[in-house]
């Protein structure tokens, strides 16, 4: 998953906003095509995933999909670039850690 810079997206009756892109190709034909599917995500306040703003699919076929060969980069560029998103780095959740004290 990948952050982005925000974008408002009406949900609703309201509008939110999706801060994180999450993609993955669901069907490949070996040097023809592939699709993604993508996801759009808002944040919580503590840096948490939220509830999803909006989904859909992408056909990548012809030269791009040439010129991914599997290259994950070009791959979440490539559908940032459809979506006129823009990439800000990897979504990394914040950690939870408990400690524990012993007496």
């Amino acid at each position: 998953m990948k952050t982005i810079q925000a974008v408002p997206i009406w949900d609703n009756g309201q509008t939110l906003e999706a801060k994180v892109l999450n993609a993955y190709a669901i069907n490949v034909t070996l040097g023809v095509s592939a699709n993604f599917y993508y996801a759009l995500y808002s944040e919580t306040t503590e840096g948490n995933l939220g509830q999803m703003v909006a989904q859909g699919n992408l056909s990548m076929d012809t030269e791009a999909y040439t010129a991914w060969g599997n290259n994950d980069d070009y791959a979440w560029d490539w559908v940032a670039e459809q979506l006129n998103l823009t990439i800000t780095g990897d979504f990394v959740p914040p950690s939870t850690t408990t400690t524990t004290t012993t007496l």
